[in-house]
C-alpha cells in the first residue's frame, strides 16, 4: 500500500524527542502531538521518500506501520522524511507525530562512571 511504510523486521522503532524548531512547528494545530524522529535502515530510503511527497503533494497522510515494544501493531502518521547515505547503508529519518498521552518518555538524568552507577 503507498498510505504507509511498514517495518517489516527488526526490533520496534526508537523514537527520539525533536528540540530542532522547524520539526516543533510541522506539528501546529487544534491537537498538539508529540513530534519525534526515527532512525531506520533500509535499502531504498530514496524511493520511501518519494512515497512520503506524492502523498502530501495529494493532500493525503502517510503512515509508519510498526510493532511496539508488546507486539502490538501501532501506527504514527509521518510528518517529515529524508534518506541519507551513511557508512554502513541508507537510513530513513521520520519525523512523526505520536499521542502525548499514549507515549512514555525516558530521561537520561546523567552519566554513568566506570562502575556503571550513575552521578
Amino acid at each position: 500500500m503507498d498510505d504507509k511504510i511498514t517495518i517489516i523486521e527488526g526490533p520496534p522503532p526508537v523514537f527520539e524527542p525533536v528540540q530542532d524548531g522547524w520539526a516543533i512547528g510541522l506539528s501546529e494545530g487544534p491537537r498538539l502531538p508529540l513530534t519525534v524522529l526515527t532512525r531506520l535502515r533500509t535499502f531504498n530510503g530514496p524511493a520511501l521518500v518519494e512515497r512520503c511527497y506524492r502523498r502530501w503533494k495529494s493532500k493525503e497522510p502517510i503512515w509508519l506501520h510498526y510493532r511496539n515494544d508488546l507486539g502490538l501493531e501501532e501506527q504514527a502518521p509521518i510528518l517529515a522524511a529524508r534518506s541519507v547515505e551513511t557508512s554502513e547503508g541508507q537510513v530513513l529519518l521520520l519525523w512523526l507525530g505520536l499521542d502525548p498521552q499514549g507515549v512514555e518518555i525516558e530521561f537520561d538524568a546523567g552519566e554513568e562512571d566506570e562502575s556503571g552507577q550513575e552521578d
